[in-house]
């Protein structure tokens, strides 16, 4: 058809009119495909942390700021952690991790201080109380942290406890606790604090609180709440709920959390002592949602920083800031990144960060956010159903941006998709990076459960086996070594 009509001299204003949409449409579906088949992520290799499936989930990352050979991962439940001392080429299992006092750990967290120290974090309960109002009825709970002086191979017995409240009638309950170092050995006055962000929920309510230690954390101050005003006190929209929180490279503290259908900010400039009235940054769709497949899902913020201090007319060393969430306000669930290059006063609008066509009904969600401390790029891992038509079947994507978060490339970090029904799935999965090399730690749920295989032969084909739980892998990738044309 284009041939026809570039050779009708008669025709040449249609001509012209003819190509261009056509041209547009062909580009466009070429850019659709490309979208559709992502390439792989430069040098991915992928590990599974665990032997065989379990209640395994929920999984956070840490690299060594001294020594990037040595990683840490952790998960639930209750608290695991596994280690590699060659940037992630090989992994081990630590052993004796989980608190022995209590009957369920999960929901943790891993950071590295700046003496190179590993440190989980982790809540510890008997038993939950009314499903979603977890304060009604709360058995003794708390947050606790545990410590490796080897960078994660082996583990102090010591639990030490960030906040802890026996067993009584109107007792608060701890949960979604995230662990956050100020690791810069000499820029930072604040330089070795830690601190521990979490929601409390009550019988009224739900509260954002922080603890620091500046002690390598041995101690923990008393926990002061940092949120405006109380959310609702279900697990549920509505509450005030996902903190996580990043230092900046003058010790800055910036945190963000969930709540009402924002997401907001509140600022420490004294090393987690005193706050900034909280505000909204980004008004967004409800932030809890449904996913078919899932127990439950949530889109909470991530908040990341440039260390890398850009030098301004007031030689203010803050540098560029980005947040990360999922929402629907798109039909589909898509993750969005926002930024900000003035401390936090002002945001860019809204960036999708997966780059598959609009409205196509795919999710995309449980994204983490991590931007590396020696290039600057911004990493973004997520789970993904591009590729399933019925939009129930997930792969794992890496998106990278290396242009303060203006585009974001997505890249495959795995191909064989898988379900996640029957099983819990967790709130989150991880991800850390640092000199171009990127590591992210997720859950999947096994396609065939290990017994299947060696059924009876009176059991008919069409039964599915049952579900067997979740098993917990990391990945790695590698832009330092990628050919240019795979390094943005």
């Amino acid at each position: 058809m284009l041939r026809r009509l570039q050779g009708s001299s008669s025709r040449k204003p249609r001509c012209r009119i003819g190509i261009l949409p056509t041209v547009v449409l062909v580009a466009g579906l070429i850019t659709a495909l490309h979208a559709q088949t992502r390439p792989k992520a430069p040098g991915a290799t992928v590990f599974p942390l665990t032997s065989a499936p379990g209640p395994f989930t929920e999984p956070s990352i840490a690299i060594n700021p001294n020594n990037s050979q040595q990683v840490v991962a952790v998960f639930q439940s209750g608290v695991h952690a596994s280690y590699s001392e060659d940037a992630g080429d090989t992994w081990h299992v630590a052993e004796g991790v989980a608190p022995q006092n209590y009957r369920v750990s999960g929901d943790v967290s891993a950071a590295y201080d700046n003496l190179g120290h590993a440190f989980v974090c982790y809540i510890a309960f008997d038993r939950l109380g009314t499903f979603n109002y977890w304060a009604h009825n709360a058995t003794r709970n708390g947050i606790f942290v545990r410590r490796s002086l080897d960078g994660g191979k082996t583990w102090e017995a010591k639990q030490i406890a960030v906040s802890e409240y026996a067993s009584d009638p109107g007792i608060p309950f701890e949960d979604k606790p995230y662990i956050v170092s100020d690791s810069r050995a000499s820029k930072s006055r604040y330089a070795g604090n830690l601190y521990v962000g979490w929601t409390r929920w009550t019988l009224t309510g739900s509260e954002i609180l922080l603890s620091r230690s500046t002690d390598d954390g041995l101690t923990w101050s008393r926990p002061i709440e940092i949120d405006r005003h109380p959310g609702l006190p279900r697990d549920d929209n509505g509450a005030a709920e996902g903190f996580a929180g990043a230092v900046g490279p003058d010790g800055r503290l910036y945190a963000v959390w969930s709540q009402d259908n924002e997401i907001l900010l509140a600022i420490s400039r004294d090393g987690g002592q005193t706050f900034s009235r909280a505000h909204s940054i980004i008004h967004t769709a409800p932030i809890m949602f449904a996913v078919d497949t899932l127990e439950r899902a949530n889109g909470f913020p991530q908040i990341a920083i440039d260390p890398r201090s850009i030098e301004r007319r007031s030689n203010d060393p803050r540098s560029p800031l980005y947040v990360t969430w999922t929402d629907y306000r798109n039909g589909d669930l898509d993750v969005f990144c926002s930024t900000s290059d003035n401390g936090g006063k002002k945001w860019s609008a809204p960036v999708r960060v997966n780059n598959d066509p609009l409205h196509n009904g795919a999710d995309q969600f449980f994204q983490w956010l991590a931007v590396d401390p020696i290039d600057g790029a911004a990493n973004v891992i997520f789970y993904d159903r591009r590729g399933d038509p019925k939009n129930r079947m997930q792969t794992v994507t890496l998106a990278r941006s290396t242009d303060s978060g203006h585009t974001f490339q997505n890249y495959a970090w795995t191909t064989e998709p898988f379900e996640a029904s029957g099983v819990f799935f967790g709130d989150y999965s991880g991800i850390a990076a640092s000199g171009g090399r990127v590591y992210g730690v997720w859950t999947e749920k096994p396609a065939v459960a290990p017994q299947a295989a060696n059924k009876p032969e009176n059991k008919p084909d069409t039964e599915e086996p049952k579900p067997r739980g979740t098993i917990v892998k990391v990945g790695v990738a590698d832009f330092a070594t990628a050919p240019s044309g795979n390094s943005h």
